[in-house]
């Protein structure tokens, strides 16, 4: 279970209130125009309690049947006009609002996939999610949703005060008071107010990351007996965040009975002095009526203004827990490109690496040739899927150089070198979408025919005709349709489209029979023939006719044909 994240600093807090402006000045003009057509929108409403006083004393007491028509034609025409401003104030606040809540998610998710493999492998990915998901909708509410309503609020407030100083300066005096009264209140309750929403937050993300996790392993829960223990902990998990959220309503409640409850005793003398006022002869039944309307619309944008302050409260949580991930280093990455005509010749010299105190890799040198087939054989927990890593880049050794074609590895443009890298795993990524989609998913630009042709090189050409739409039939989640050699063949034909300097093949028959196996190996052989191919595998067949055999031993690289390291 997370601990609730401690408050950050003031510097840090303004960074991530400037991250989140250049935003909203992207959409400058739009937001100005929700603005206008937000107080043209107030400016009708205010107009009517001030039509209803005329009406009033001025025609329906008066006697006055041509200005009694007159204002109630007035009225309808304002109430259309407003009915049809507020439409298309909510169509255009709803399109500027979605574009701001994208283009903060999709900035955060583009810096998640620059961050080290590292990372992920500390965090919980029902966490991320939530940060992703949750707290950045928060923060686009807050900033566009929330701060529109409290324009709103505070263009209303001020014509409201304006017209209730206007009809009744004595009786308008009574807000003054109370306003202050409520902000007060308020001040004391805020840091009650921020703790329930951060340990609200981090217990709903306890939550999500327990079901991320469960539901992809409910096959291995049923079969090892474990739905009980399941149950108990979400049952615990629920118990905890039902705690938390019934502790945040009382306070939130706290927060907006008291204020309410000013209101009402505020009202209630207003009601109470203008009466005996209106009894005494000293105002107009129109005016105590468009007085107690505008009163209550006075109320309105107070209270709306007040829960602006608990609406901050929530946002800065969700504002504190996306800066963490915005201030996770990117990986590092250097400038340069390949050279054109690289052939994908590598050479380790003298790589160092462990996680911690452990070192997997002490020394370990190799020449890998453009063009070659190169076995790779070790212990379980000898280095082999570290190794990987670091020619993919996403670990850097803590000595020694990886060179393609010359150029140190360092110095390269990860997200380049990586596109010259093909990667079939022992598990391949097989995504719940179709089978077009997941050949793109390694190739975006891939054209309809490249796709076809890559399909049916890699041996695809049987699953094509079984399934009901070809390339465009959907594939089930995580591949559950499809054999294990069939989704080996979606990985080959990934590789295909690629075009690679690099073939890593990690385990990649660990899951076929031999015979598949032998099949696959012969395919690999076949179609990346002229592909420098590291191929790692705990079985000697897979390995067979390979150029050069390498073997991790005691953190080095040893050529098995020569014996040296």
């Amino acid at each position: 279970m997370a601990e609730p994240l401690a408050v950050p600093p003031t510097g840090q807090r303004r960074q991530s209130l400037r991250w989140l402006y250049r935003y909203l000045a992207r959409e400058k003009t739009a937001l100005i125009g929700l603005a206008a057509l937000s107080l043209t929108v107030t400016g009708i409403v205010l107009l009517q309690p001030m039509l209803v006083k005329v009406l009033i004393d001025d025609g329906l007491l008066a006697g006055d049947r041509s200005l009694l028509v007159g204002v109630a034609a007035v009225m309808l025409v304002a109430a259309l006009l407003s009915t049809l401003l507020s439409g298309i104030n909510r169509i255009y606040h709803t399109a500027v609002s979605g574009r701001i809540l994208f283009a903060l998610r999709q900035d955060l998710f583009a810096h998640m996939h620059r961050l080290s493999p590292r990372f992920y492998q500390a965090e919980r990915a029902g966490d991320l999610i939530s940060r992703l998901d949750r707290d950045i909708a928060e923060i686009q509410r807050f900033a566009v949703d929330t701060l529109f309503s409290s324009l709103s609020a505070v263009i209303g407030l001020v014509g409201t005060l304006a017209l209730l100083v206007y009809l009744n300066a004595q009786l308008a005096s009574v807000l003054l008071l109370l306003i202050p009264l409520q902000l007060a209140f308020l001040i004391k309750v805020r840091p009650l107010i921020e703790r329930g929403n951060r340990d609200s937050r981090e217990r709903s993300a306890d939550l999500s990351a327990f079901l991320t996790e469960a539901l992809p392993i409910v096959k291995f829960s049923q079969a090892s007996g474990a739905e009980p223990l399941q149950q108990s902990r979400l049952q615990r998990l629920n118990d905890l965040f039902l705690t938390s959220l019934i502790k945040l309503q009382k306070i939130e409640f706290l927060g907006q009975a008291v204020p309410s409850l000013l209101v009402s005793v505020t009202r209630a003398g207003v009601f109470l002095i203008g009466g005996f006022a209106v009894i005494n002869g000293t105002m107009e039944l129109g005016a105590l009526v468009a007085f107690t309307t505008y009163l209550g619309m006075a109320f309105g944008p107070v209270q709306s203004l007040l829960g602006l302050f608990l609406s901050w409260q929530r946002m800065v949580v969700s504002l504190d827990r996306v800066a963490y991930l915005r201030e996770q280093p990117a990986e590092p990455s250097g400038e340069r490109e390949l050279p054109a005509g690289a052939v994908g010749e590598l050479r380790l010299t003298d790589i160092r690496f462990g996680h911690g105190a452990t070192g997997l890799l002490c020394g370990a040198s190799a020449l890998l040739p453009a063009g070659q087939k190169i076995a790779l054989q070790g212990l379980s927990g000898s280095g082999k899927s570290t190794l990987v890593d670091l020619l993919l880049g996403h670990h850097q050794p803590a000595t020694g150089t990886i060179t393609i074609d010359a150029v140190d590895l360092a110095e390269l443009d990860l997200a380049s070198w990586r596109r010259r890298v093909a990667l079939v795993s022992q598990q391949p990524v097989i995504l719940r979408d179709t089978l077009a989609n997941n050949l793109l998913f390694s190739a975006p630009h891939a054209s309809r025919a490249e796709l076809h042709s890559a399909a049916e090189r890699a041996g695809l050409a049987t699953l094509l005709a079984r399934l009901p739409n070809g390339l465009d039939s959907m594939v089930g989640e995580r591949g559950d349709t499809l054999s294990g050699g069939e989704k080996q063949r979606i990985s080959i034909a990934r590789a295909l489209l690629r075009q690679p300097l690099l073939v890593i093949l990690d385990e990649p028959t660990s899951a076929l029979d031999r015979a598949a196996e032998r099949e696959l190996i012969a395919l690999i052989d076949t179609l990346f023939a002229n592909t420098t191919r590291l191929i790692i595998s705990h079985a000697d067949s897979p390995l067979a006719n390979a150029d050069k055999q390498l073997e991790l031993r005691d953190g080095r690289l040893v050529d098995i044909d020569d014996g040296h390291g």
